[in-house]
């Protein structure tokens, strides 16, 4: 048995449970570590993102689960206002500009969003 993967069974949310163009959070175990995950949908697709900024290593969220989106589209971090584009996770405004949120592998099977 390969222990290296253990959290690649983890489901972390129901497809559903995302509204296409918004987040949600889940708690899942990556490299070894309990960690918190931001999973953003777009269409039939999901991305996810550790839940820590680069600027300061604290959350994103302004409340467990809760993220703020810009009107330009932009994940904002609700600490310091850097604010993330979708695609990759690159800061493009704020104090961590060029750097990005560490990406985390997932996938849509089954109905719901698994660790990759």
């Amino acid at each position: 048995m390969d222990t290296n993967q253990p959290s690649a069974r983890t489901a972390l949310v129901a497809f559903d449970a995302i509204v296409d163009g918004g987040f949600a959070e889940s708690e899942a175990v990556v490299d070894g570590d309990a960690e918190s995950l931001i999973l953003y949908r777009q269409g039939d697709a999901v991305r996810a993102w550790m839940n820590i900024c680069p600027h300061a290593g604290r959350r994103l969220d302004w409340a467990p689960g809760q993220f703020l989106k810009s009107k330009d589209g932009l994940l904002v971090c609700a600490a310091h206002g850097a604010s993330f584009e979708l695609a990759h996770g690159e800061c493009v405004a704020g104090p961590c500009r060029g750097e990005a949120l560490r990406a985390v592998v997932v996938e849509v099977r089954d109905g719901k969003v698994w660790l990759a």
